[in-house]
């Protein structure tokens, strides 16, 4: 199979395939279309292959959509390569094994963003010639990425399921009920969860972990709670409690700083908070190296402490007499 392919020509192939449109590669690639589709040709020529289907070329064939798994792993590992040479000159008296240097590309859910910022500013401090870029995104973007070998690492709750998929705990991620500061609720200790029933409640839209984990709490209880709104983004639903539209269910760390500002507040309910895992996940096929394991390894010596939530004490006014009657 030897010919005139090269690498530039695996790039045009998935930049097509990626945007299913010959037309969208080329702008994207800021070549002209006929020269994209030349490319493609010459690269089916030379695999003796055809690579997408004739009667909708927006569909790969089998053998294409095999070369696209392919063609990933080569641009990570060239964007590996690449970014294993941008770094100043070590100093000379560090060893080069405790000098990590390059990129590192981390992606976290958004409840992580709140308290990441803070790790990475902690790391860069122990390792100043690391670069650092950080994308927030929703989890299953992010297991996209990583099996599609876009993302060496990453931060999220819950465990994934996939096998190629290898997830360290490093700490634990708290969730509350959160509710306006005037909600006749607040500063009761041990609310029961029946009292709830009378409360408008703002959930995060389906599909997010947030109204997943909620969900299978209220199903547990054989709860039917009033749904009053739906939102997509925690800051949306801040805003709607904090104006007094309900109250919500919501990872602590989206929302201690409303809480410790006394801008909203935490229902002392029976057996809260919730808890899931926080969870450093990488593949297992691509061992870990250089920043990404210098990363890992600051993460499960140190996540926990900077991922800790400090929550406001609650003002204690009465004890609820239903608390007892909570499942």
């Amino acid at each position: 199979m030897e010919g005139l392919w090269n690498l530039r020509h695996v790039r045009v192939f998935e930049a097509v395939a990626r945007s299913g449109s010959f037309t969208k590669a080329a702008e994207h690639l800021q070549m002209t279309q006929p020269a994209v589709s030349r490319m493609v040709r010459q690269l089916e020529q030379d695999l003796q292959v055809v690579l997408f289907d004739p009667h909708d070329r927006k569909q790969l064939t089998e053998a294409g959509a095999v070369l696209l798994q392919h063609a990933r792993l080569i641009h990570a590992q060239v964007q590996a390569a690449s970014d294993a040479f941008v770094w100043r000159d070590k100093p000379a008296h560090v060893p080069a094994t405790q000098w990590p240097r390059g990129l590192l590309h981390l992606a976290v859910v958004s409840p992580a963003h709140y308290f990441v910022p803070r790790m990475l500013k902690a790391f860069h401090a122990q390792f100043p010639e690391v670069l650092l870029k950080l994308t927030v995104a929703r989890r299953s973007e992010i297991l996209e990425m990583l099996l599609n070998h876009r993302l060496d690492i990453a931060i999220t709750g819950y465990p994934p399921s996939d096998a190629e998929l290898e997830a360290v705990h490093f700490a634990r991620h708290p969730h509350v009920m959160v509710a306006p500061v005037a909600h006749p609720l607040v500063g009761h200790q041990q609310v029961a969860w029946d009292a709830l029933h009378h409360s408008d409640v703002i959930f995060r839209e389906r599909g997010s972990a947030t109204r997943i984990f909620f969900e299978q709490i209220v199903q547990a209880k054989h709860m039917n709670l009033r749904k009053s709104l739906e939102m997509s983004t925690n800051e949306a639903v801040k805003q709607a409690v904090m104006h007094g539209m309900g109250i919500s269910f919501l990872s602590a760390h989206v929302c201690q700083t409303e809480i410790q500002a006394g801008l909203m507040a935490v229902l002392d309910m029976v057996d809260m908070p919730k808890y899931i895992d926080w969870c450093l996940i990488h593949r297992r096929d691509s061992a870990l190296s250089g920043v990404n394991l210098a990363f890992k390894q600051f993460v499960l010596n140190e996540g926990a402490s900077y991922s800790e939530c400090v929550l406001a004490p609650l003002p204690q006014v009465a004890v609820n007499p239903r608390a007892q009657s909570a499942s």
